[in-house]
C-alpha cells in the first residue's frame, strides 16, 4: 500500500495520534522484515567520515521523531545513513500541554510546541545500549522546563553523562523555541561557557571510557545574520565539533493568514527551507573547515538535499519530509545523494 493512499488516512488524525499510529505500523513492518522494501534498492555503502565518525549516506534522521530511542531498528531499515533521538532531559516531562502539533497541508509544513516531552535520560540509556543496527545514533539533550536557565549547565552535564556511553554523537540543542529562554543559551558568551564547560566534561569521560563522543551544538534560524557568525566562532573555539544547522523557526511570514499561523511554536518544512539554507551558508562561511556543519531544515525533495551539500553540508537530517514524502523518502534522498558523489 503506497503512502500517497496512506497519508490522507493518517492527516485525519490528532498530529500526534498520526504518530503513534505510524510508528505501531513502522515497527509491525520492522518485525517482520518488511519496512526495508520502503527503501528500495540502495547504492553500496559508503565509508563517509565526519566527526571521526563513519557514515554508510549522508541522510539522517532528525531529532523529535523518535524521542526516546524507542523505534531505532524500525527506523533503520528505511535506510538512514544515521539517527539522532531526543531531546532528553535529565528527568521525564510531559511537555506542554495540548493540543501541541498542528499541520499546514498547504504549505507543506507542520508547527510545533511539544516542550522537551520525553521519558528522561534513564529510561532512554537501555534501549540506546541494545540497539543492534550498524549505523551511528546522535543523542539530542536539552534541559528540564523547571529548571533556571542560570541552571541549564548543570542539566546538560546530568544529560551527557547519562548518554556519554551508549552515544556515537551527541548534540547540544539550546535552540527550540519551545522551552522558556533556553534560546538565551545561543548568545556567544553564554554558548561559549556552556559549551566549554561540557566540552571538558566530555573529554574526562572520553578519557575514562576510551571512547571519544564528538559534541554538536544545534542552532536556530531565527538568529541576526551578524551574530551567526560570532556564534558559530563561539562554539568551535569553546570545543564544539559540529554545528547543526537548523531547527525550527519562530517566523510565520511564509505562511502568514493560514488558520494556525498565530499557534505558538517552531515551525518547520517547506517554508522553513530559504532561511536554513541562507544560515546553514553563513554557517559553513563561519566554520571554515574548523567543523563540519550538518543541514537541517526545509529537505522536501532531492533538489532540496543536494543544495545543503553544494553549500557545505557535510551531512544532512530530515523530519517534516518524512512525514510529508513518506518511508519511500530516505532512500530517494540516498539515491540522489549517492548520484552525486
Amino acid at each position: 500500500m503506497s503512502y500517497s493512499f496512506l497519508r490522507p488516512l493518517l492527516f485525519t488524525l490528532d498530529p500526534e495520534q498520526a504518530h503513534c499510529a505510524a510508528f505501531a505500523a513502522l515497527d509491525a513492518g520492522a518485525s517482520l522484515g518488511l519496512a526495508r522494501h520502503f527503501a528500495g534498492a540502495l547504492p553500496p555503502p559508503r565509508a563517509i567520515e565526519v566527526m571521526g565518525l563513519y557514515f554508510r549516506n549522508r541522510v539522517g534522521l532528525a531529532a523529535g521523531l523518535d524521542k526516546n530511542a524507542a523505534h531505532l531498528s524500525s527506523l533503520a531499515q528505511l535506510g538512514f545513513g544515521f539517527i539522532e533521538v531526543g531531546t532528553l532531559t535529565p528527568k521525564a516531562q510531559p511537555g506542554n500541554p495540548r493540543p501541541r502539533m498542528f499541520r499546514l497541508p498547504e504549505h507543506e509544513a507542520l508547527i510545533n510546541r511539544l516542550g522537551f516531552n520525553n521519558d528522561g535520560v534513564d529510561a532512554a540509556a537501555p534501549r540506546l545500549q541494545r540497539r543492534n543496527i550498524g549505523i551511528p545514533v546522535g543523542v539530542n539533550i536539552g534541559k528540564n522546563a523547571l529548571t533556571p536557565i542560570e541552571r541549564a549547565a548543570e542539566d546538560y552535564l546530568i544529560a551527557l553523562r547519562a548518554v556519554h556511553a551508549t552515544a556515537d554523537y551527541i548534540t547540544v540543542n539550546i535552540s527550540s523555541p519551545n522551552t522558556k529562554n533556553l534560546r538565551d543559551l545561543q548568545a556567544p558568551d553564554s554558548v561559549a561557557a556552556l559549551v566549554r564547560t561540557l566540552a571538558q566534561e566530555n573529554r574526562v569521560l572520553s578519557q575514562s571510557s576510551g571512547a571519544r563522543r564528538p559534541l554538536a551544538v544545534k542552532i536556530a534560524p531565527d538568529l541576526d545574520d551578524g551574530m551567526i557568525g560570532d556564534i558559530v566562532a563561539a562554539i568551535i573555539d569553546a570545543g564544539g565539533d559540529a554545528i547543526i544547522a537548523n531547527n525550527t523557526t519562530i517566523d510565520r511570514t511564509a505562511v502568514a493568514g493560514h488558520r494556525f499561523a498565530a499557534e505558538s511554536g517552531g515551525l518547520s518544512g517547506a517554508p522553513l527551507t530559504r532561511r536554513a539554507d541562507a544560515v546553514l551558508a553563513q554557517a559553513v562561511k563561519a566554520a571554515a573547515g574548523r567543523v563540519p556543519v550538518i543541514g537541517v531544515g526545509g529537505i522536501m525533495s532531492a533538489d532540496d538535499a543536494l543544495r545543503k551539500l553544494d553549500l557545505g553540508a557535510a551531512l544532512i537530517q530530515i523530519y517534516t519530509g518524512l512525514i510529508y514524502r513518506g518511508p519511500g523518502f530516505v532512500g530517494d534522498l540516498v539515491r540522489a545523494l549517492d548520484a552525486r558523489a
